[in-house]
């Protein structure tokens, strides 16, 4: 049987791509950023997980602001990526896993989550940077299933709704038959706006109680409404329903391996936990 055998936030910022293009990993600006990552790499490279499923939002690449599914889930053999505008290096495509990729979208569309399906599909900076903090691009060990989530255009799935979504995805993924472990990628945030009178906004203390709160009591999180994470995480800080997806996964008692909470980094908090399910 497959098995959920844990769960990373992650932040999926361009500027990052760019700076591991140029390796500027000793740079003073990047340094502390990346250090964050090396407990979550060596927790992975014990656990050594057979899939990934990348929650993550698609900015313009597969669908725009004319055509956004609020769900959509990858079944492809294999995920080309390109860049969307932000002059990130195109990197070697990533194995899919078709045969897991159809067993969870079933599972879902029984479960009352009417996804759209993707036998073909491009992945962007959302979902290749967050592989690429984890895993060597020019040799991926692992095989991806893309989860994308509108966060774009309104109206956007609410937190709880979202929260729902990873129970039925994180029980799909328990019922398959065949011997997987799944690690379950939740990317986006923390807190940051873009744009408008409050661009550079960051949150310290909101992001912070939200990863306590993600570990310890996550259905308490899916009672903010998207006017509530708007107001204190930033336009763009609603990305954070993508980890109530990757919580929803998981079971209700978690151990938090790891945690790092840094800013900023391209006027955007980022936050990385490391959850393992627990026994």
């Amino acid at each position: 049987m497959a098995k959920v055998v844990g769960g990373i936030t992650t932040s999926h910022i361009p500027a990052i791509g760019n700076a591991m293009a140029r390796e500027l990993y000793d740079d003073p600006y990047w340094k502390e950023f990346f250090e964050g990552y090396i407990p979550a790499r060596e927790w992975l490279g014990k656990v050594k997980p057979d899939v990934a499923v990348v929650i993550y939002n698609d900015h313009g690449l597969n669908w725009f602001l004319d055509e956004i599914p609020t769900f959509a889930m990858g079944a492809a053999k294999e995920y080309k990526n390109l860049d969307e505008g932000w002059g990130l290096s195109q990197l070697p495509p990533v194995p899919g896993d078709p045969e897991l990729s159809w067993y969870v979208i079933e599972s879902l569309v029984n479960n009352e989550f009417d996804l759209s399906m993707c036998q073909e599909m491009v992945v962007e900076h959302g979902c290749v940077i967050p592989l690429s903090l984890f895993w060597d691009p020019n040799n991926w060990p692992i095989k991806i299933i893309p989860l994308a989530v509108n966060t774009v255009q309104h109206p956007i799935p609410s937190a709880r709704r979202c929260y729902k979504l990873g129970k039925a995805l994180g029980q799909a993924i328990e019922n398959y038959p065949e011997d997987q472990k799944v690690v379950i990628l939740g990317t986006g945030g923390m807190s940051h706006q873009l744009q408008g009178e409050r661009a550079g906004f960051i949150n310290r203390e909101f992001d912070l109680d939200f990863m306590d709160r993600l570990v310890d009591d996550p259905e308490s999180l899916t009672d903010l409404t998207t006017t509530d994470l708007v107001r204190d995480a930033g336009s763009e800080g609603v990305e954070l329903i993508m980890w109530l997806a990757m919580r929803g996964a998981m079971k209700d008692k978690v151990t938090a391996v790891h945690k790092h909470y840094h800013i900023p980094i391209s006027n955007t908090a980022a936050g990385v936990l490391v959850l393992e399910n627990s026994d």
